[in-house]
């Protein structure tokens, strides 16, 4: 049983959306899992034994209470009634109170469908007299990260400061070499500067993005910072 559950499309996005605060959360004593739709091949540099090695070892770097791979179509990753069973199942079986997914507004179709994905399979995982295993269950949020392809600046609802988290978050993204390292110079100088923009806006060294559709309560105001 997990305390939070995040959907990546891919292995790697993730670690890219919230390396930061899957340690955050991992400090505060939650439970923290990703269930990734794809191995994310083919890619150019990259094989799935490639890919499962390093995801291995970012999970290990964060982490992680527990990873699983749905083992979808990569590039062609579609919405249908049986993945969202799939991700049901799994949102039964892990029984988290929270869920992360992919920005709903984005360029790569993958990432669209699994927000898309996440959503439904939110709503199918409460559902009684169904053939699903497991007990019904309704988590009771979803947030979202981002982990966009277009050239875009965000309006998030929140800005976590990341920033105790940075080192570890950098370390785990070093470890997609097949992804981020070969042909792409300053791909890592560029995620630094994100992270740096968001936590210049709060006051931060770093920090992470987050939007959501539904709102927020608070009991007091100085929850805020």
């Amino acid at each position: 049983m997990l305390d939070v559950l995040i959907v990546a499309p891919h292995p790697d996005d993730a670690e890219l959306g919230m390396g930061g605060a899957i340690m955050n959360l991992r400090k505060s004593g939650l439970k923290v899992g990703v269930v990734d739709l794809t191995n994310g091949e083919p890619t150019p540099h990259g094989t799935p034994e490639i890919r499962a090695q390093e995801t291995a070892a970012a999970s290990e770097i964060l982490e992680l209470d527990w990873r699983q791979n749905l083992g979808l179509a990569n590039r062609s990753l579609e919405p249908t009634l049986a993945a969202r069973q799939e991700l049901a199942v799994v949102i039964r079986q892990t029984r988290p109170r929270w869920l992360f997914a992919p920005y709903w507004v984005d360029a790569h179709p993958d990432h669209v469908a699994a927000t898309q994905l996440t959503e439904a399979a939110r709503f199918w995982s409460k559902l009684t007299k169904t053939d699903m295993p497991g007990k019904p269950h309704h988590p009771e949020r979803i947030f979202y990260y981002f982990c966009v392809h277009l050239k875009l600046v965000p309006q998030p609802t929140f800005v976590l400061d990341i920033s105790p988290f940075w080192d570890a978050k950098f370390e785990a993204l070093h470890c997609y070499q097949s992804q981020f390292a070969v042909g792409k110079p300053g791909f890592f100088d560029r995620i630094r500067d994100e992270a740096a923009y968001w936590g210049k806006s709060i006051g931060t060294s770093y920090g992470e993005p987050f939007a959501m559709r539904e709102p927020l309560g608070v009991s007091s105001m100085t929850q805020f910072t």
